[in-house]
């Protein structure tokens, strides 16, 4: 499929998700490229979108109306894992991937790996507008980007009333405190079992 083909199907309201996905920033920047050439302003934002929730899809919707076409960089389990522990993320990429090209609005989404520069993607997309949760930049990084390769930083706040990472925990805590309550019946009843009282 030619670049303008792509870039029309990527305008429909369906997943498409076998070409929303691009997997390399080379392919991200042509196809950024070829939008932009049709007079349309580029949103990127990024994150782990893990256990896609509300607060992630009014996050996108908020990204995806400060411009035309939004693209979104998931972080990969190797990167998700190097930044929130080794139980994490909870869903594995292709599924984040996908859930985030079900959400409405994103163009195209592609992986972020820790062997990436920095600032790899926002090099490669030079969006219009850069969005960033506030505690993803500081005032100095803002400012370079801005002079550097994106026309704004724009900073939204947080759109979930709870987080991803307290979701699992409490999950963990409820889990915890079911085998703490049964745990001693059980090994009971093993002990029973093994001096042959049962």
């Amino acid at each position: 499929m030619d670049i303008d083909g792509l870039v029309t199907l990527l305008k429909e309201d369906r997943s498409n998700f076998e070409h929303r996905y691009v997997k390399e920033l080379g392919e991200v920047k042509q196809v950024v490229e070829a939008v932009r050439a049709q007079g349309l302003r580029i949103v990127l934002t990024s994150g782990s979108f893990d256990v896609i929730h509300e607060g992630h899809s009014m996050y996108l919707e908020e990204a995806r109306s400060k411009g035309d076409f939004l693209v979104v960089g998931v972080d990969s389990d190797s990167k998700v894992r190097e930044r929130k522990g080794p139980a994490r993320p909870a869903v594995p990429e292709l599924e984040r991937l996908r859930m985030v090209t079900h959400q409405r609005g994103v163009g195209i989404v592609t992986l972020k790996y820790p062997e990436h520069e920095r600032w790899a993607l926002i090099h490669a997309v030079r969006p219009d507008v850069l969005i960033a949760t506030e505690e993803t930049y500081s005032a100095e990084a803002i400012a370079e980007l801005e002079r550097t390769c994106c026309g704004k930083v724009e900073v939204l706040p947080r759109m979930a009333t709870v987080s991803t990472s307290a979701r699992l925990r409490k999950t963990y805590f409820e889990i915890a405190n079911v085998v703490a309550e049964r745990l001693p019946t059980f090994i009971n009843n093993i002990v029973k079992e093994i001096a042959g009282e049962r």
